[in-house]
């Protein structure tokens, strides 16, 4: 087993200077966790996971050097490079991913620009990077895809791999509904279906899951059960996966003799002031003009506190050369002069501000340092600078100050958990985390590094793989049941041997697509003309058994020759004959049920009742999807009272409640047509729960499909619509039929 690890970035920066190429090594929590991660895979005499890391080589190198630079990241790096032209990059990542999902993303939509070159070039990207993929990719691999920039990409190998074991993670917020529908209808269709093409979705947080599995549900009409969402032809699971750090690696660094020397001298440096450490990349998600505000009204409040405190404000430079940034660092500027102006003095300055990049060693010896940490980003998918200060406090002294809308604050819960937006609790928690006392601190900080130690990126990632591999089991199941060429030669053959021929075929979602109104399914002329082919072949009799009302049917194929069930049997037209009732029966339980559904309907917009002879159907395929599952559930709860002592069935379909007379299924249909000869070759296909009823009375021997992956009595399955048409074309064939 081989793992593609696929993102953005690689772990390193390819740079052309002076004709030469040179390896610089790369930043971020990203590479960092993975990179823990495949060191422990590199470590660990148990594990036999080979890795391919594969991704962008960062800036723009000159073609002629592409094939020396993969051979030597290949043998030396694990890593396969992709190369995008300068073009690109200013479209794809400067443009759509940093000027639309970013802002969009973090709730920041009055950010966001919506243009299409940002889009085209983002498609573009995303099917190279597939196609890239396509030329190392072997049969067994796990690909492990990562984060905003590759959303299309697990959709794009489902098409080209279709057994592909697929992951996705999304390392940034995935933001409510209300904002995910703010991008254009075309982009958030493909996007979600992009995702869908992994087989595990994983997110930071619990909230950021569920915001994921309501817009695929109110866009794509998707429910879930607990997160596994069913498909045709698998089950993708979404999950709650909180990315940790690498816990041993900050603690022992911390715990080194090297930082506590380092730790004392800049304790020394400061006198007997406490010091408050503030990290963070510059970016408008971050909150550092909002914590600067909350600093400098914790100084107007608390002047006992003057020359005792030093705020360390360390912004790392980030997306260089863009304006709203520029524009930002230029506040920050403003703001720490303005705050060391008017409270500081020539013996203390309240802010020490660098803009800088601080390397691993650095970054610790700050952390051990620092009496409190300000972690108050205005929107972040998991921020991993507060689980990194936990992880150094050795003596377990200090206090974290977290932003609510961080994902780690949904971990680190002893932590003094604030609204980055209201600078009064700013203030407040920096009073009350200068002032906490020491056996506190202690206790809160051995909760959250328990909890930190035991869940870290290594367990992490074991965990999403974990998730993967239990899907690559059940998926072994499932796809037994598909049918595989083998089989389909034996249903061919004997098909085409057969004396006598029984086919019976639903008609909705069996070889025609739903639609969003039952009168817009009408038969188009393809299975027009393979049902007509298919009922030449000889000795072969062909029934549609629907649920449709007969009047329907009638004029959809009752020119064709083939015999029709309607309303799941109440109806049947043998070929030639009029239509018969199966047996005798009564409606009159009609009204009142009637009456109760338009109710319902009144209160549901989109919603609409179908009525037939013998049966009532509720649609609500075009309704709200949220509120249509509160009001079926009142419905079906509703109607167990309602028909306890009327002799119906109520049963709930693909977006329909249907309520029909009791004692008539499909299956009696079925079973009216199979005894009627001694058929050597009988087939069912069909798609939803009263279809069961036919597979369960064939006979030993027959052909039982049902289309989509879903519990079933069937033998076989097929995924679509379009599968069941290319059977057909395939019988057709076999039989030198028209």
């Amino acid at each position: 087993m081989r793992l593609l690890i696929v993102s953005n970035r690689l772990p390193f920066t390819i740079r052309e200077k002076e004709g030469k190429i040179e390896f610089e090594e790369s930043s971020g929590g990203l590479v960092t966790g993975i990179g823990a991660y495949i060191e422990h895979l590199r470590n660990s005499s148990s594990s036999k996971v080979e890795y391919l890391w594969i991704g962008w080589a960062g800036g723009s190198v000159k073609e002629k050097y592409h094939n020396e630079i993969r051979k030597k990241t290949l043998s030396e790096y694990n890593s396969y490079p992709i190369f995008i032209s300068q073009k690109a990059i200013d479209n794809f990542y400067y443009g759509f991913c940093n000027k639309t999902i970013w802002p969009l993303f973090h709730c920041f939509p009055s950010h966001a620009v919506y243009d299409d070159s940002f889009w085209n070039y983002y498609r573009t990207v995303n099917k190279y990077f597939c196609e890239s993929i396509m030329n190392v990719m072997r049969s067994d691999d796990i690909v492990w895809i990562h984060d905003y920039h590759l959303m299309l990409l697990p959709g794009l190998i489902r098409e080209n791999f279709p057994e592909a074991l697929i992951g996705f993670f999304l390392h940034i917020p995935f933001p409510p509904f209300e904002i995910y529908r703010l991008l254009p209808k075309k982009w958030r269709i493909e996007i979600l279906e992009g995702i869908l093409g992994a087989d595990v979705i994983g997110f930071h947080t619990y909230d950021y899951t569920q915001n994921f599995l309501r817009s695929i549900l109110r866009l794509l009409g998707l429910e879930h059960d607990l997160g596994n969402i069913k498909l045709s032809d698998r089950t993708v699971r979404v999950d709650t996966f909180p990315m940790g750090i690498h816990y041993t690696k900050f603690f022992e660094y911390a715990n080194s003799t090297e930082v506590q020397k380092e730790k004392e001298n800049i304790k020394k440096a400061f006198g007997n002031a406490k010091i408050i450490l503030s990290v963070d990349r510059l970016d408008y998600t971050k909150g550092i003009i909002n914590r600067l505000h909350g600093f400098e009204l914790f100084l107007e409040r608390n002047p006992q506190w003057h020359e005792k405190v030093v705020l360390l404000l360390v912004v790392v430079p980030s997306r260089l050369g863009v304006e709203s940034y520029q524009n930002m660092k230029n506040k920050i500027d403003e703001m720490v002069g303005k705050i060391n102006g008017r409270f500081g003095n020539i013996n203390w300055s309240p802010i020490h501000y660098q803009y800088r990049y601080l390397p691993f060693e650095n970054l610790v010896t700050l952390y051990a340092a620092s009496d409190v940490a300000l972690v108050t980003p205005l929107r972040d998918g998991m921020n991993l600078i507060a689980k990194e200060y936990i992880a150094t406090r050795v003596d377990k002294t200090g206090v974290l100050i977290l932003s609510e809308m961080a994902g780690a604050a949904k971990e680190l819960l002893e932590a003094v958990i604030i609204n980055p937006n209201h600078k009064e609790e700013i203030a407040h928690a920096l009073q009350e985390a200068l002032e906490m006392p020491l056996e506190e601190q202690k206790e809160r900080n051995g909760i959250m590094q328990s909890i930190l130690r035991k869940y870290d990126v290594i367990r992490w990632a074991e965990d999403f793989i974990n998730a993967l591999m239990k899907i690559k089991d059940s998926r072994i199941i499932i796809y037994k049941s598909f049918i595989s060429d083998l089989d389909r030669k034996s249903i061919l053959e004997n098909f085409k041997n057969a004396s006598s021929k029984l086919i019976l075929l639903d008609y909705d979602g069996t070889i025609v697509p739903f639609r969003d109104h039952p009168e817009k399914a009408i038969p188009d002329e393809d299975i027009i003309r393979l049902i007509r082919c298919l009922s030449e072949v000889k000795n072969t009799e062909i029934v549609i058994v629907s649920g449709r009302d007969k009047s329907t049917l009638q004029n959809w194929l009752g020119e064709l020759n083939v015999s029709l069930v309607a309303e799941h049997g109440f109806w049947i037209k043998e070929k030639d004959n009029d239509w018969k009732l199966a047996k005798p029966l009564i409606a009159n339980w009609k009204p009142d049920l009637l009456s109760f559904l338009r109710l319902y309907t009144e209160r549901l917009p989109g919603s609409f009742i179908e009525e037939k002879e013998f049966s009532l159907v509720w649609h609500y395929r075009k309704a709200d999807p949220e509120l249509s599952a509160i009001r079926a559930r009142e419905i079906m709860d509703d109607l167990i009272s309602l028909t306890a002592n009327v002799d119906v069935q109520v049963l709930q379909g693909n977006k329909i409640i249907e309520i029909r007379a009791a004692g008539v299924n499909k299956g009696t249909a079925a079973m009216h047509f199979i005894s009627k000869n001694k058929y050597d070759f009988i087939m069912a296909i069909g798609d939803d729960l009263t279809d069961e009823d036919i597979f369960r009375v064939l006979p030993e021997g027959a052909y039982s499909i049902k289309v989509g992956h879903s519990h079933t009595v069937a033998k076989y399955m097929l995924r679509d619509y379009r599968e069941v048409r290319k059977l057909i074309e395939d019988m057709i064939t076999f039989s030198s039929g028209c």
